[in-house]
């Protein structure tokens, strides 16, 4: 097999997912975009009872991380398509549904993008889009802890649960809404997904996800 081609597998990006997890419509009033103010966010309390939250794109995204060759960790990362997260009316449970972009693969390499792209990991032609669903998210004193949720990938569905490394709310000094979100890690094997290029010779099985999503509180009047 080329150099070339055992090289692209660097990029093997299972990720997705991710992590949740949304949709950053035009109806949610999309906040103005331009350089952050120059002014400290304002603490926001916990996710609202009842709220719909459209993940901002431009805070959200999914990283692997895989070995290669029992030596150095290959990267790569993803942005997500659209989602939402829905509170209910108790502010105890939340509904998260994240579509990823599996075509906004960037490992930072153009060959080595090509490559995962291709039919020999994501098959991006066929699946252009993944997906997580989480239905049972618990908020405990108002945090996130664990989304216990599925993954989809190439036409797959299995299970994956995030855990939440750090997560707060805050109000944006940007547009003045609250903003919910935090950095969330999981593992996975690529191979439940059928992703097998490279486990032969020395591209690891197991990918490690790293998700960092934020999610803005959308109006009352928009919902």
């Amino acid at each position: 097999m080329p150099i070339a081609s055992r090289l692209s597998l660097h990029h093997l990006c299972l990720c997705l997912a991710a992590a949740l997890p949304l949709s950053w419509s035009a109806h949610a009033q999309s906040p103005t975009t331009g350089a952050a103010p120059e002014m400290a966010a304002r603490p926001a309390g916990p996710p609202q009872p009842g709220g719909r939250y459209v993940v901002d794109p431009t805070h959200t995204f999914v990283l692997y991380e895989m070995g290669h060759y029992g030596t150095s960790t290959n990267r790569g990362r993803f942005g997500t398509r659209d989602g939402q997260v829905q509170v209910d009316a108790a502010g105890q449970l939340a509904r998260v549904d994240v579509s990823f972009d599996m075509a906004s693969i960037n490992t930072g390499v153009d060959l080595l993008n090509r490559h995962v792209q291709s039919s020999d990991f994501l098959n991006v032609a066929d699946f252009p889009t993944g997906r997580y669903q989480a239905e049972d998210v618990r908020i405990e004193e108002g945090r996130v802890q664990v989304l216990r949720g599925r993954l989809t990938l190439l036409g797959q569905t299995h299970p994956v649960d995030l855990r939440a490394v750090r997560f707060n709310c805050y109000v944006s000094p940007l547009h003045g809404r609250q903003v919910c979100g935090g950095d969330f890690e999981a593992e996975i094997l690529r191979s439940q997904w059928g992703i097998n290029w490279g486990l032969q010779f020395g591209f690891e099985d197991r990918v490690r996800l790293l998700v960092q999503v934020e999610a803005v509180l959308v109006p009352v009047a928009a919902r």
